[in-house]
């Protein structure tokens, strides 16, 4: 079991990996963790904002372009690399619960 300090000091490095836009392989090889061991305290990380039921954080979008109204679609890139569409006036809250959930 961890030490309560050893605890947060990796949920610290879960924050960063969470705000570093790395993917978790990446991240791991810059700070010298092992994958396994990044991708335990992400979860953890992440399940306990769960259960505290945090918000959901959105990130700032760019807009690539254009599309005549009717096959207007939303597009989003998770973390993952996965590609989520969803046609215009897809309810907002719906893809921040999806992307949520996908993210864990």
């Amino acid at each position: 079991m961890s030490k309560p300090l050893e605890k947060q000091e990796w949920f610290r490095v879960a924050e960063a990996f969470e705000a570093s836009g790395l993917t978790q392989k990446e991240f791991s090889s810059q700070r010298g963790v092992r994958l396994s061991t990044l991708q335990s305290w992400v979860y953890r990380r992440r399940r306990q904002q769960a259960e505290k039921g945090e918000a959901v954080r959105l990130l700032p979008v760019e807009v690539a372009g254009v599309s005549p109204p009717s096959t207007m679609l939303l597009e989003v890139v998770v973390a993952s690399g996965a590609r989520l569409r969803f046609s215009s006036g897809t309810d907002v809250d719906y893809v921040a619960h999806l992307v949520a959930a996908l993210g864990r």
